[in-house]
């Protein structure tokens, strides 16, 4: 089989399109296996160095993600103010953040290594395919940094937090992983529950308590995350049918998603402009407003204009978009 080279490199995540070449071995299709037999014949793991391997485990917990995820957590904190000057516990609240979603993100390569050996997105990049993380290393590192994370807010602030971060590992990890991806195409719809749960969580860190703050936050990650995602799905399409997953554009077509892009946009600028009734102030309106509306415009365009490119930059303005929002959360408090 030939390499078949796919201009779908995306600027922040980089996302290397090449097709998929079987090796010999094969790949272990069940996705309730927990222990594929695979081996890459051309990788000797006994040769990574020590200081290879512990950026394959630390890249297990996908750190561009958990980027955005710290980010959004942040900005719960500063506006909640209890831990502004408390640097260690800020940092502490910060470091349970990503012990626990990365043990999420870890737990969902690890139950779909098969997968992501099969999708051209993901098996020149992720370590579980390439062959320099095992199985078991993998599973064990996962659990291993969930529990230390789930400990810190169980220790260090209350256990309504320690739930709560649980509750988000088991979700995204199990419940999202295993039954929503390859049974629904509202499975990103429903699956960012999880990724929306930083800013509850560092709030209820700092608090101990449910705030409505927080989850208007939480409310802005979630309508955010389906153009994201579908605009990612978009792109990469072929992978999805490749391995049977059931996103929005495989299942319903592109007119179909680009709609619903555009719906969750309108949605998402207008939960985003609520924070004016809970203490933001002009210079916040002012960014939410500006960035909602060239998000609108983007996904509109996405829709008329139908191409890779527009996709693309639809997929690359959303990211600018979700931290100029939160961005502007941060600059509108120090303002006031």
């Amino acid at each position: 089989m030939q390499h078949k080279k796919v201009d779908m490199t995306i600027r922040y995540f980089h996302y290397p399109c090449v097709s998929w070449i079987d090796k010999p071995g094969g790949w272990n299709n069940s996705r309730g296996a927990l222990f594929s037999n695979y081996k890459r014949p051309d990788l000797i793991r006994n040769s990574i160095p020590v200081k290879e391997t512990i950026l394959h485990y630390i890249r297990l917990t996908k750190p561009t993600i958990m980027l955005l995820v710290l980010f959004t957590g942040a900005t719960s904190v500063i506006l909640e103010g209890s831990l502004v000057h408390r640097p260690m516990l800020f940092a502490l609240v910060l470091m349970g953040l990503y012990l626990t979603g990365g043990s999420a993100n870890a737990l969902n390569q690890y139950f779909e290594r098969d997968i992501d050996a099969r999708m051209t997105r993901t098996y020149k990049r992720r370590p579980l395919p390439l062959g320099k993380v095992s199985p078991v290393g993998a599973l064990v590192f996962s659990i291993a940094i969930g529990a230390v994370g789930v400990a810190i807010f169980a220790i260090f602030f209350n256990w309504l937090t320690a739930v709560l971060s649980l509750g988000t590992i088991l979700f995204y990890s199990l419940f999202y992983t295993l039954w929503l991806k390859p049974g629904t195409d509202q499975n990103i719809v429903i699956g960012g529950i999880a990724g929306a749960m930083a800013p509850v969580g560092a709030w209820t860190a700092a608090t101990g308590r449910m705030d409505v703050i927080p989850w208007i936050l939480f409310a802005i990650v979630f309508f955010w995350t389906p153009p994201h995602f579908w605009a990612l799905a978009l792109l990469c399409k072929d992978d999805y049918v490749k391995t049977d997953l059931p996103m929005m554009p495989v299942v319903r077509g592109d007119t179909a998603t680009l709609r619903q892009i555009v719906i969750y946009t309108v949605v998402l600028f207008a939960v985003s402009l609520t924070l004016l009734a809970y203490g933001g102030g002009w210079f916040y309106l002012a960014v939410a407003a500006c960035l909602g509306l060239i998000f609108i415009k983007r996904a509109v365009d996405a829709f008329r204009h139908r191409t890779r490119t527009a996709w693309r930059g639809l997929f690359s303005y959303s990211i600018i978009y979700l931290f100029g929002v939160f961005g502007g959360m941060i600059i509108d408090g120090l303002l006031r």
